[in-house]
């Protein structure tokens, strides 16, 4: 297996959301916003893309999005290997004497993992609930 940086193409982005039972969005969209992804990793097996996670950021406050595994190829590390990189990525790039922050929102019940790579639930002594708002057209 081959971990590929900043290589995710739309027809992957969509076939892994897919895999996962997630909505896909417009291909509009997805085209600019994987060109305005400040980083993101695929995992590439046998030629294939079965894995990928992808990160939005400013330099100070960063959220990891679309974290995929392909079903037949989760339980292998895969998904671990990737968010190890992204993270990886923000440490290289915050500058000594800087700070960053990850956000990111766990797919029920993947709160777990997360923890267990040093992510906090939120609320806690810092930090109140996460909110989103969708739009829909």
């Amino acid at each position: 297996m081959e971990f590929k940086e900043n290589s995710l193409l739309y027809e992957d982005y969509q076939r892994l959301r897919e895999s996962v039972e997630w909505l896909n969005f417009s291909e509009e969209q997805t085209r600019e916003a994987l060109k305005n992804s400040c980083y993101s990793v695929t995992a590439v097996e046998e030629n294939q893309v079965i894995g990928m996670g992808r990160l939005v950021g400013d330099g100070l406050y960063y959220t990891i999005v679309d974290i995929v595994v392909k079903p037949s190829c989760q339980h292998r590390g895969i998904g671990n290997k990737i968010i190890d990189k992204i993270v990886e990525y923000v440490d290289t790039n915050t500058p000594q004497g800087g700070r960053s922050s990850i956000q990111l929102i766990a797919e029920k019940g993947k709160e777990a993992f997360y923890a267990g790579k040093g992510f906090k639930l939120i609320p806690h002594e810092f930090c109140g609930s996460g909110m989103r708002k969708i739009i829909l057209k």
